[in-house]
């Protein structure tokens, strides 16, 4: 016993010691106001701070899941007062939507973007976050718990007050006139010459099985495309993606419809909204759940409600 207890108070004593360290590391850097040059975040980065926060807070009323695409619909500019947005950067709605199924308790309603099914899940992230509380040994469970509360102080969202008067400011401007012709064209010469049929059907199948098991257990599931500029909506890539997803789920009840009008929206590369955008976007998806919210689920409230 007394063994244990000593153990116990290592593993405590080592947990406080790398707080105070990340703590003492980010007090420094923003008295020296960041004149030294920080590594950029990595795709990986962000997935564990996003999937951590989902593992670790209340399970919200509603989640998306997706990819960069649907990463840019920031939580702050919805209205409704629990979202949490797990669309991984560089990866694959089905990585979120198995983390989400693999858990005790489901959100309300989950959002799935269908823009890109090409990438297949992360087994990694898909094992690190899967159960109640993820498969860490029971040992490292207090350090992953302070560093996840860590991850998400620093990163932690703007409050409803800022986000307000974030949202209001940016339906203030006109839209975008930046010229994104060369990044469109760069990304329509990869998206017109791949092909994810066979990646697209995998996903498709996995998206069902999913779906099917969520749903059974009270949740709802709707599937979601993200506007993209005229062009890009014509590319071969896209064209595929959408004729497989649509015949593998042909109920329109399947879908959340966004009528975002296209005139106001604006994309850095034709794919990715820039925030105004994507704020227009929010509003229309929200409109559309207000419409399609069934008795059996509940009505989603928002905050204008």
């Amino acid at each position: 016993m007394k063994q244990h207890f000593s153990a116990l108070q290592w593993v405590v004593k080592c947990v406080l010691v790398a707080v105070a360290l990340l703590f003492v590391w980010r007090q420094a850097t923003l008295l020296i106001g960041y004149n030294l040059q920080q590594p950029a975040t990595t795709a990986r980065d962000g997935s564990l701070i996003t999937l951590n926060r989902y593992i670790q807070e209340p399970t919200p009323e509603v989640a998306l899941v997706g990819s960069s695409v649907t990463w840019r619909l920031k939580e702050q500019y919805f209205s409704i007062p629990s979202v949490r947005n797990l669309a991984l950067a560089g990866g694959s709605p089905t990585t979120a939507l198995t983390i989400i199924a693999n858990q005790n308790k489901l959100p309300k309603i989950v959002l799935v973007e269908t823009n890109v099914l090409s990438r297949p899940a992360d087994a990694e992230l898909i094992g690190k976050f899967s159960g109640p509380r993820g498969h860490a040994p029971f040992f490292l469970r207090p350090l992953r718990t302070a560093v996840a509360a860590y991850e998400s102080w620093a990163h932690a969202p703007l409050d409803r007050a800022r986000a307000r008067a974030t949202v209001a400011q940016l339906l203030t401007r006109p839209p975008s006139d930046f010229d994104n012709q060369l990044y469109v064209e760069r990304m329509l010469k990869g998206m017109n010459a791949e092909d994810p049929s066979d990646m697209v059907h995998q996903n498709v199948e996995r998206l069902k099985r999913l779906i099917e098991d969520i749903e059974q257990r009270g949740s709802r599931a709707f599937l979601i495309e993200v506007p993209f500029a005229a062009p890009v909506e014509r590319s071969r890539s896209v064209q595929i993606t959408k004729r497989i997803t649509h015949e593998s789920f042909p109920n329109p009840q399947s879908w959340l419809a966004i009528a975002a009008p296209r005139e106001e929206l604006r994309w850095a590369d034709g794919v990715h909204l820039d925030e105004r955008s994507a704020l227009i976007v929010v509003q229309s998806l929200e409109k559309a759940l207000r419409g399609s919210s069934e008795p059996a689920h509940g009505k989603i409230v928002t905050s204008r409600e």
